[in-house]
């Protein structure tokens, strides 16, 4: 067993949450995440006391005891007031709303360890890209950009110590509500979004938030299609194209290949400002047990392709597009790793 200490990271979403760990020189501790119900309809105090049970049950479970945890990271989804106090959430009661967890959940790891425990929080997406990463770089230094379309679209932006861009008001990266380019996507109309904002957000051309009004308009090119007279809802109409895309139907491939345009112009725009040598593309279009081989490096190549024209020369010949590789782990395990690249900038 590998010594010096260990880092816990703790990925709460809204109904379960997931604890993982990495050792001092950064490497997972298990493969195996610890699964357990986040508990919000029971009110903040029996999330805290998920979050802990989380992390001690992942310590026994690994032969480790709260004298090896050096650091906790925990991931949670903003929007933040100020660090560790939550806004308003989309998926979280409302009583959630000015929400110190911070406060509350170091006191409480604090009570659990016997000594005070040092404690980072941040967006899930950000510490997602925290630990997609670690592992495409390894030990260079080298920033990152990651984009992971799924329901919504997380975006997150690391830089050479490996370290999130979190923004001075803790909304940094949310690159999902920047305006798309919709002269170059074929003049298509501006999509609403869940954020509210008229302009076309990213995150409606390139995740399933947008594949109703996608789906609406590309079956107007395929009247005979079978979904232009299927009486099945809209959701299940749209959560359909993901598999029929892997049978080689025509509609769903070119959904997908303009939502690769889209993410490949997305990348360009965001590449101006954020010069990164690796793009790692997560979400569900990169998961391996939905897509087959082929979907997958379909969907890389066009994003590629897309960005490349907008990029500079040296951009051009460094920039690497990669899968993402460590699916729901990455969260829990960005959260550990940020715990741990904290304690060294400040010598611990």
């Amino acid at each position: 067993m590998k010594s010096q200490g260990v880092f816990i990271g703790t990925d709460s979403g809204a109904t379960t949450s997931k604890t993982g760990g990495v050792w001092a020189d950064g490497s997972a501790i298990s493969q195996k995440l610890r699964q357990s119900s986040t508990n919000s309809q029971l009110g903040t105090p029996a999330v805290i006391a998920g979050w802990v049970e989380g992390v001690t049950g992942f310590l026994a479970e690994n032969g480790l005891a709260w004298a090896d945890v050096r650091g906790v990271g925990l991931a949670l989804p903003g929007p933040y007031q100020r660090y560790g106090v939550l806004d308003r959430s989309a998926n979280l009661p409302a009583s959630f709303t000015g929400w110190d967890f911070y406060t509350d959940y170091a006191k409480a790891l604090a009570l659990a360890a016997g000594r005070p425990m040092p404690l980072v929080v941040g967006n899930d997406g950000n510490y997602g890209g925290v630990g997609e990463a670690q592992r495409v770089r390894g030990n260079e230094k080298a920033s990152v950009l990651m984009l992971a379309p799924g329901s919504g679209l997380g975006c997150a932006y690391i830089d050479p110590n490996g370290l999130p861009l979190d923004g001075d008001t803790l909304a940094g990266m949310e690159g999902a509500h920047m305006p798309a380019p919709l002269h170059l996507l074929g003049g298509v109309r501006a999509y609403p979004c869940g954020c509210g904002r008229t302009w076309g957000c990213v995150e409606a051309y390139t995740t399933i938030s947008g594949l109703p009004h996608l789906l609406e308009d590309m079956l107007q090119k395929y009247p005979q299609h079978e979904l232009a007279t299927s009486t099945a809802s809209s959701k299940d109409k749209v959560l359909s194209l993901r598999g029929r895309a892997q049978k080689g139907d025509a509609l769903a491939l070119e959904i997908f290949d303009f939502q690769a345009k889209a993410m490949g112009l997305h990348v360009a725009n965001l590449t101006m400002a954020l010069d990164t040598k690796y793009v790692v593309i997560g979400g569900g279009l990169m998961d391996p047990e939905s897509t087959t081989p082929e979907f997958r490096e379909r969907y890389l190549r066009q994003v590629r392709e897309a960005a490349l024209p907008y990029l500079f020369p040296a951009q051009r010949a460094t920039m690497q597009f990669v899968p993402a590789t460590l699916g729901e782990l990455s969260q829990a395990i960005g959260a550990a790793l940020v715990a741990l690249y904290t304690a060294k900038q400040q010598g611990r």
